[in-house]
């Protein structure tokens, strides 16, 4: 019961503003009662598949998919390849630096992929770390983002 109300609170949110990082809403959500920790906001941001987009301003906000969007994950494809700058291998993590404020979005399109051997993914700001089952599997993700980004 309580997350689905701070997942509704996060929706009514970011609808009336403009929010641009996990810690500016979890401010707005303690101004409204909602206590909550970065880990879990981090959660309910990828379960609502909230992603980022610019604003008029040039900064960028969160935003939701309209729930009858059928190009949600092409839409994700298109904002890992343009937010994505630099993807190396550390033995079978990958790890991946994005423009600031999208690596949630990078893991997001990740995990709609369907990536053959990957374990899981985990994102701050502008960094991103993507644990693969193998070294190999690593290799080859790596080596096939750094061709088609």
């Amino acid at each position: 019961m309580i997350k689905e109300i701070r997942q509704r609170a996060i929706l009514d949110i970011i609808a009336e503003k403009d929010i641009e990082t996990q810690f500016d809403l979890i401010r707005e959500l303690n101004a409204r009662g909602v206590k909550s920790t970065q880990a879990t906001v981090s959660r309910d941001i990828k379960e609502l598949r909230l992603y980022k987009e610019l604003t008029g301003d040039g900064l960028y906000r969160y935003a939701a998919p309209a729930a009858d969007d059928p190009n949600h994950s092409e839409r994700l494809r298109t904002i890992f390849k343009e937010c994505l700058t630099s993807c190396i291998c550390a033995e079978n993590i990958v790890v991946i630096k994005t423009l600031p404020g999208l690596a949630s979005a990078a893991c997001s399109a990740l995990d709609k992929m369907t990536v053959e051997d990957m374990a899981g993914s985990i994102a701050g700001d502008d960094t991103a770390f993507i644990a693969m089952l193998s070294k190999e599997g690593a290799k080859k993700l790596c080596k096939l983002i750094n061709e088609n980004t």
